[in-house]
């Protein structure tokens, strides 16, 4: 069997989410996007009236939502790619020690991962029968204002700084191809106005959704910086420029 191509750099990676979390000490650190997540399982599951038992939460390094499940007399797991806050290290890409869970729910860890029909399959596997899956990660159409400025700075030469993501039709599909009942894959807009392109890029970094390539760009320099700095001008409308985050969300049962 094939090996899937390498995008995305693992070590890269990890790097993200730990200088994220080094990043949330500071007053006023972004979390929204995991905000939103979070409050989008817990209303999911309150549509289709389930209370899970056993509950696996991956990537959640606020606590929301295992503290929500708790709450609600579930047993919960915690777990994280770089094992943030003590969560248990989990390897997306490789099959689950532990299984027989109701709800996994992965917040904002699969748009990185290089197998992302692995890891998919890997979910289902470690699902009881019965159990649901519910994944948020970035999405297609995300942070075009930022694409638009990194490219400006890049002048004649543009490079690779934003990894490629998943639209809601590849979504639906790929649940199919992981034998997921009841596949949906479904996207919403989150929309941030900020007043600089350091707010921007500081969001960006502190919710762990900067670029993880393989092959990454060389380095801006300050013609670049200084580039960028008008562009993100040339976008703003009184006096802010509104960035989306466009939020991928997949779910399916394991039947």
């Amino acid at each position: 069997m094939s090996q899937p191509p390498r995008i995305f750099a693992p070590h890269r990676r990890l790097a993200a989410r730990r200088r994220a979390m080094v990043l949330q000490n500071q007053p006023n650190a972004a979390h929204y996007l995991l905000d939103d997540m979070v409050e989008d399982v817990l209303e999911r599951l309150s549509f289709v009236q389930m209370t899970p038992r056993r509950a696996l939460v991956v990537g959640d390094w606020t606590g929301a939502l295992g503290a929500a499940l708790r709450a609600q007399g579930a047993e919960v797991v915690e777990a994280d790619p770089a094992g943030l806050r003590g969560a248990m290290v989990l390897d997306e890409e490789q099959p689950y020690l532990l299984r027989d869970f109701d709800l996994i729910a992965s917040l904002g860890t699969l748009d990185t991962v290089n197998d992302l029909p692995g890891a998919l399959i890997h979910m289902r596997q470690a699902l009881a029968p019965g159990g649901v899956m519910i994944a948020s990660f970035a999405g297609a159409g995300s942070l075009p204002a930022l694409r638009a400025i990194m490219m400006a700075a890049d002048g004649e030469r543009p490079a690779a700084r934003m990894h490629p993501m998943v639209d809601v039709r590849a979504g639906a599909q790929l649940l199919q191809r992981a034998g997921f009942a009841d596949p949906v894959s479904d996207g919403r807009a989150v929309k941030v106005r900020f007043r600089s392109l350091a707010g921007l890029v500081g969001d960006v970094r502190a919710q762990a959704w900067s670029g993880v390539l393989t092959q990454g760009g060389p380095p801006i320099g300050e013609a670049g910086y200084a580039r960028a700095l008008v562009a993100f001008d040339e976008l703003a409308e009184d006096g802010r420029v509104t960035e989306v985050f466009e939020i991928l969300t997949l779910s399916g049962w394991r039947r």
